[in-house]
């Protein structure tokens, strides 16, 4: 009995109306050896870039607005409207980002789909756990190494 919603496309006895599986009339036709190898190599240069875009949010972009920021507190003397700028410019460039990411992770499962892949699912959510793995270890060696929390027990002269 098929009553789980994930199964039947929401509350309903049956399949709601379009979401039947696709069946074709005859298989598509797989591309060349050399097609679906350049296919393999595009899908792969796909995910490095959402690699690099995910791994801006960790560094580059806040310090960019923090940059941003700084400019306009200086330019008109309110700390607030730095903050502001700062956390709203900040918002939205995430905001873009996924965004960008999504489209990316789309044309992802499409391009592994024309290289000869069956899939189904797209590559953003393990993307995100490696970034956040690599961002939280650059970002503690750079705390802990480099600049170092100090104490605040014996505060250096």
């Amino acid at each position: 009995m098929r009553t789980d919603p994930t199964d039947n496309g929401g509350l309903f006895v049956g399949r709601r109306p379009g979401t039947a599986p696709i069946r074709y009339r005859a298989l598509p036709k797989r591309g060349s050896a050399a097609r679906r190898t350049f296919d393999n190599g595009f899908a792969t240069a796909i995910a490095a870039l959402m690699v690099f875009v995910n791994l801006l949010f960790w560094g580059p972009l806040p310090a960019a607005w923090l940059w941003v920021g700084s400019r306009v507190n200086y330019w008109t003397g309110s700390v607030s409207a730095g903050i502001a700028v700062t956390f709203v410019g900040l918002m939205l460039n995430l905001v873009f980002g996924l965004v960008v990411l999504k489209r990316l992770d789309h044309a992802w499962i499409l391009v592994r789909r024309a290289a000869g892949h069956d899939q189904r699912k797209g590559i953003i959510g393990p993307i995100f756990a490696v970034c956040a793995a690599i961002g939280a270890t650059l970002f503690a060696i750079w705390f802990f190494i480099i600049a170092g929390p100090g104490s605040s027990l014996a505060p250096s002269s």
